[in-house]
């Protein structure tokens, strides 16, 4: 792949990404020139490309086959995925956003209104954000209303008492909030304090978590869902000399997906302390049963179940030693200007290096993690980002000289280009996949003795330059530049290696002098 330098910059927007979103065993990139790919599980037509095939590598969804340039093909500003379905939020003309749905049904904006009795607004809806979880979608219009669909939770009567989910095929608005104050509101099922009110009771209409009211010191940026617990960001209000955030986390505690050293449930929000003070958080996100969160000095931590493959233990944990992580775990050195993590079920995917670099890792099943594999991953992996299909040819035939000029060759010249095209997709396609398969050797390798994942600045510099590669010499190299603590870890591997070795060599010594000493077995006559 390029190196991210030569992609950074304004002619480039078609390989920056900024936007990424996990479902149950899928993902979606959005890039900056408005274009969605996706990869993973195709069940369901879930990554939009016509078919139920499974990709393993990010591919483009063509949203309009019949666009012929750039300026008439849909362009989009936000994406969302939920358990097995995808949305995307396109503009359509100046700065104005299609609420399609919307706009047939002619209701008013929820945050426009005091009560459900007026249903009628003079001012168009646009929607300025979509999100999606489970088999739910939602999204906020330009007042600030919030519509919800799918299987979302019943408004029924608190006296009926049980939380219900009803299938709702077009968006209903939700009426209850009140003020302009940026607070925190939560409401549905509680069974594990999911909702962060100090109790487990269900909730039918949306109610401000105290923790985060109006006069609380705390301001909340984001907030994740996981299956049953809540992850959110904070930060103080009014000015501050320091730029710092805090992590909070409620709900169930089974799978110590809260990071608060246990396996309790707490139904109100709790700070994760073993993350350090002083780190700005630039992004969260929950998974079925764990939690990830990076901060702006492009360190990344999980913690939650690890045998659901939600985060990243050490590379040598397997068998016995594996299991879930109470505590925040953090992910090797550090990622280069992180953008934001997404989680899927049992998948995580990193936007880094200002949106050109994707990285993954988890639960692998069906090429969500994009890296050309459907075997899990324990360790941070690259995606195969960009897409092949920008090494070889345009996404989309904007240039409509270029179409002329490929209609007006001889139809065996167009047949023979595009198999040729086709040969060497499917090459690029092999090579880039026997590199995914030797980074990851690298990364496991390099992982267990220094316990880090392998990235491009560790490549010995007289191999970057020479190609010209002298192992003792690079040792030296290492030792001098090693600190104390990577001196000491160095010592304890190489220590267990020579235990193991001197082991394996004493069993086989062991079983010849037994094979010298039994007489030969009896011969039949």
């Amino acid at each position: 792949m390029e190196d991210v330098g030569t992609l950074s910059g304004p002619g480039n927007l078609r390989r920056k990404i900024v936007s990424v979103a996990a479902g149950e065993s899928h993902t979606l990139a959005l890039t900056g020139d408005g274009r969605v790919h996706s990869w993973g599980r195709g069940a369901f037509g879930r990554l939009g490309t016509g078919s139920e095939a499974d990709e393993l590598f990010p591919v483009p969804i063509k949203f309009n086959s019949a666009e012929k340039s750039d300026s008439e093909r849909v362009k989009f500003v936000g994406i969302a995925a939920g358990a097995y379905h995808s949305v995307a939020l396109a503009v359509c003309g100046e700065n104005s956003l299609v609420p399609r749905l919307l706009e047939l049904f002619g209701l008013g904006s929820p945050g426009s209104l005091t009560d459900g009795s007026e249903m009628k607004s003079k001012t168009p809806l646009k929607i300025k954000s979509v999100k999606a979880r489970g088999m739910m979608s939602l999204a906020i219009d330009n007042l600030g209303g919030l519509w919800m669909w799918g299987n979302i939770p019943e408004s029924s009567s608190p006296d009926k008492g049980e939380f219900s989910l009803v299938s709702n095929f077009t968006p209903v608005p939700v009426w209850d909030f009140h003020g302009r104050d940026l607070v925190c509101y939560s409401w549905g099922n509680n069974a594990h304090g999911q909702l962060g009110l100090g109790d487990t009771e269900i909730r039918f209409r949306p109610e401000v978590v105290k923790t985060f009211n109006h006069v609380s010191l705390w301001e909340v940026y984001e907030v994740a869902c996981g299956a049953f617990h809540t992850a959110l960001l904070t930060h103080k209000k009014g000015p501050s000399e320091t730029l710092e955030s805090i992590c909070w986390t409620f709900g169930q505690g089974d799978n110590e997906q809260l990071g608060h050293g246990t396996t309790q449930s707490i139904s109100l929000p709790e700070p994760v302390k073993d993350l350090p003070e002083h780190r700005f958080l630039v992004s969260v996100d929950c998974g079925l049963f764990h939690t990830s969160v990076v901060s702006s000095a492009g360190e990344g931590w999980s913690w939650g179940m690890e045998k659901g493959l939600g985060l990243c233990p050490d590379a040598r944990f397997t068998g016995t030693d594996a299991g879930d992580a109470a505590s925040p775990l953090l992910h090797g050195s550090k990622f280069r200007e992180p953008v934001q993590v997404a989680c899927g079920a049992a998948h995580t995917v990193l936007v880094t290096d200002d949106g050109y670099k994707l990285w993954s890792w988890g639960r692998g099943r069906s090429g969500v993690l994009g890296n050309g594999k459907t075997e899990d991953c324990y360790t941070p992996s690259t995606v195969l980002w960009p897409p092949l299909t920008e090494d070889f040819k345009e996404l989309e035939l904007g240039n409509t000289s270029r179409e002329k000029k490929i209609e007006s060759k001889d139809p065996e010249e167009v047949i023979e280009m595009e198999k040729k095209l086709s040969m060497a997709t499917e090459e690029t396609k092999f090579l880039r996949s026997k590199l995914s398969t030797m980074e990851r050797y690298a990364s496991l390798l390099h992982g267990s003795i220094f316990a880090k994942p392998f990235e491009e600045h560790d490549i010995p510099v007289s191999l970057q330059n020479s190609g010209i590669f002298s192992i003792a010499k690079e040792w030296e190299s290492m030792l001098e530049s090693a600190d104390r603590n990577e001196l000491v870890r160095l010592e304890l591997f190489y220590r267990n290696m020579l235990a193991g070795v001197k082991h394996k060599i004493m069993k086989r010594r062991i079983q010849e002098i037994i094979k010298e000493c039994l007489p030969p077995p009896a011969t039949g006559s």
